[in-house]
């Protein structure tokens, strides 16, 4: 993405400023913002708008239409007005604008794709996959058991050093998106887990340049995503599950399992680091499919016209 134009540049670079250090947003979504941003600034110019403090409600209805016309997705669409939002509201709390020209802006309408997710039996035998007593199938185990257990990121899985994880307490310390710190309870048998891969498999995995990484490969260093995603999916083959699956089902898993045995919602936006409970809420739409097929397959009056 080319710079901003003049005009647009230094208010984007404020901005990025503001959510990184002030609101804690992670590097990787600043990022995101800042090419979002740079693109609306361009479409803009050509529109006639040749400053932030410029910009009218009908330079905005024009970017939309354009987004629309160059095929961007509905979720493209949205992400890029919700950057547009955050940039407005920053400049009007900086009182380098009057008003909000966004604020009256509607964005796209679309239905949010339900996350996969495994099934109990589905997990149960995927956390069984890892069979036998070497090094690397003792630690897969605990892979897997700390991963479901806990509902961690990805990235926050394979970062995990020794210091972040209370066994006897029964909780790990994760720093997620924004450096943002939360404690997630870990359940007996992930905890039985890692203390065996602690005592029995991680000393045979240690070279001498090993840190305090948790979780380490054959070459002593911390395990990679890609490690992570091949053990998943071999783990998924050798227990016979035909869906694909991918290192984030684990993570959907937990949500939706404890929102079926009857956790509280807030409870498991805390334990997955989510900052609003409106993403949270996707797990009881799911729920809520799972048992609507259940009830179409398995209730005796649900086939029209028969008995």
């Amino acid at each position: 993405m080319p710079p901003a134009p003049a005009g647009f540049a230094d208010g984007i670079d404020d901005f990025l400023a503001y959510i990184e250090l002030e609101k804690g947003l992670a590097r990787n979504t600043a990022k995101s913002y800042e090419n979002d941003l740079r693109q609306a600034a361009h479409c803009l110019k050509r529109l006639g708008a040749g400053q932030w403090t410029k910009v009218t409600p009908q330079h905005l209805a024009g970017w939309l239409h354009w987004l629309s016309d160059e095929d961007f997705s509905e979720s493209s669409q949205a992400r890029k007005l919700a950057a547009i939002r955050m940039l407005f509201r920053h400049l009007v709390r900086q009182g380098q604008r009057p008003d909000d020209p966004a604020a009256l802006l509607s964005g796209p309408k679309f239905r949010r794709k339900l996350p996969q997710t495994l099934s109990r039996g589905e997990m149960e035998r995927l956390l069984a996959a890892p069979a036998g007593g070497d090094a690397y199938a003792v630690r897969d185990r605990a892979m897997l058991e700390l991963f479901y257990s806990s509902g961690l990121r990805i990235s926050e899985l394979c970062g995990l050093s020794l210091q972040q994880v209370d066994l006897e307490n029964g909780f790990v310390r994760v720093f997620g998106k924004g450096s943002k710190e939360r404690v997630v309870p870990l359940g007996g048998q992930a905890r039985d887990a890692v203390q065996t891969y602690l005592l029995s498999a991680r000393p045979r995995l240690v070279k001498p340049r090993t840190g305090s990484e948790l979780f380490i490969s054959e070459r002593g260093k911390a395990i990679s995503r890609k490690t992570l995603w091949v053990i998943v999916k071999n783990s998924a083959r050798r227990a016979g599950i035909e869906k694909p699956v991918k290192p984030h089902l684990l993570r959907h898993s937990f949500a939706t399992h404890l929102l079926g045995g009857g956790a509280d919602l807030r409870a498991i936006q805390e334990m997955l680091g989510h900052a609003s409970i409106g993403t949270t809420q996707i797990y009881t739409a799911v729920e809520s499919s799972r048992l609507l097929d259940q009830h179409a397959k398995h209730h005796p009056r649900n086939k029209r016209g028969g008995k």
